[in-house]
């Protein structure tokens, strides 16, 4: 061929090139802005076990006083009764204990049987835990990861649900080796790094329960988690971690002292043979066996110098509680600073001050804390009570997840939140 046409060829092939291209289907690109967005900062839940907000400020808790300070606080009224795995259940769906189930930590179901917090194969049992959605199993329904330690509740599969992963409660666990546990799931990337992750400690409880709150031993037990706290902001800041989690510390109820002589038997109040004792302590539920219906009523119904009794349907109505299956016939409220025990368990208690609580959840006693600090809070903001069904909304936003239905009012804490997270 003359050398003309292989000139010519070449001078066009830049021509035929770009229209190939104009030809060929442009790859789908994915909007500038989705490439921008960075990823939801992990909800990080963490529960002090009958801390109550007057522990704070006193001079025991310097991490909890700057927490508060630098982001929002608050104080919650405990849901009724104001035990503890009502109340964590309460805090993580929404609803009041009438509606999930968790009555007591001691209760007894038609079916299921009798639950108490030492039998691990019934705090291991869905079926307990059905008539709520944890915040864990929703989000693991719509595809995020969650990690829980200990969280009352977190140990059952419910609805066949359960955290990515879970640890059970073992009071051996050293605080340091629950918080560092904690920090090494906050720090993994973003593919396995929870969503939701929560922590709990149990020591404050445990220590106003043995001494009373206003106790030596109760004080060394709030500078105790006052460490662990800070033990974990501190990990957070110097893992790059402060501005990728929105921190949420709470408890469940307070505590209120129990003085020596302050107790009464329970065989006093109706005897095995007329009744059956479900629960006891503050809250007393009792079930009139058969025959026995009239005189236990006689017996127990209105009031009494320290506690009151009703028929479960006709309880005060602002404590929501009543109308569960596993609430027993008869429920007696004990008063402020009193217990009810076995009158074998009396003589060990003896000259000995103790704290309680399962007490009117209106009681200051028995006030609950919140703390919140991260990306999505305000900071320096101090708040008014709350009942603590409201938490739950505000979680599920900060997750991004549609909340199951609840009890709780969406509107309470959005003062808490920046414009951008509201």
């Amino acid at each position: 061929m003359p050398r003309t046409f292989f000139a010519r060829a070449i001078a066009l092939l830049p021509l035929l090139l770009l229209a190939a291209c104009a030809n060929r289907p442009t790859p789908p690109q994915a909007p500038a802005s989705a490439a921008m967005v960075a990823p939801v900062p992990t909800l990080l839940l963490v529960s002090f076990d009958g801390l109550r907000p007057d522990y704070l400020g006193r001079g025991d808790t310097p991490h909890f006083d700057a927490l508060a300070a630098a982001g929002v606080q608050a104080w919650m009224r405990p849901s009724y009764p104001s035990l503890t795995f009502p109340n964590h259940y309460t805090l993580v769906t929404g609803l009041r204990p009438d509606r999930h189930g968790l009555i007591h930590n001691s209760m007894h179901d038609s079916t299921l049987g009798d639950f108490r917090l030492s039998d691990r194969d019934a705090v291991g049992n869905g079926a307990w835990f059905e008539d709520g959605e944890p915040l864990w199993v929703t989000a693991e329904q719509a595809g995020l990861p969650t990690a829980t330690l200990a969280w009352p509740g977190s140990e059952a599969p419910v609805h066949g649900v359960r955290p990515t992963r879970w640890l059970p409660y073992d009071e051996s666990r050293a605080m340091d080796a629950r918080v560092d546990t904690v920090l090494d799931w906050l720090s993994e990337p973003d593919a396995t790094r929870p969503a939701l992750a929560t922590l709990y400690f149990e020591h404050t409880d445990s220590a106003g329960h043995t001494y009373g709150p206003d106790s030596p031993e109760l004080h060394a037990a709030l500078r105790q988690v006052d460490a662990a706290l800070g033990r974990l902001v501190t990990g957070l800041r110097a893992r790059g971690l402060e501005d990728r989690v929105n921190l949420v510390v709470v408890s469940d109820h307070g505590m209120a002292e129990v003085a020596p002589g302050r107790t009464i038997a329970l065989e006093d109040m109706v005897s095995m043979e007329e009744a059956r004792v479900v629960s006891y302590g503050q809250v007393i539920g009792i079930a009139p066996n058969a025959g026995f219906e009239a005189q236990v009523e006689a017996k127990l119904l209105g009031a009494h110098p320290q506690y009151d009794c009703w028929r479960k349907g006709e309880l005060p109505p602002r404590w929501h509680f009543g109308t569960h299956p596993r609430i027993p016939p008869i429920v007696c409220q004990m008063h402020l600073g009193w217990d009810a025990i076995p009158r074998t368990a009396i003589a060990r208690r003896a000259g000995k001050t103790r704290g309680s609580h399962g007490y009117d959840p209106a009681a200051p006693e028995m006030r609950a804390v919140f703390i919140a600090h991260g990306p999505a809070f305000r900071s320096g903001v101090r708040l008014d009570g709350f009942d603590n069904v409201d938490l739950y909304p505000m979680l599920a936003r900060l997750l991004r997840v549609t909340p199951a239905e609840n009890d709780g009012n969406p509107r309470t804490l959005l003062p808490a939140l920046r414009d951008g997270a509201r």
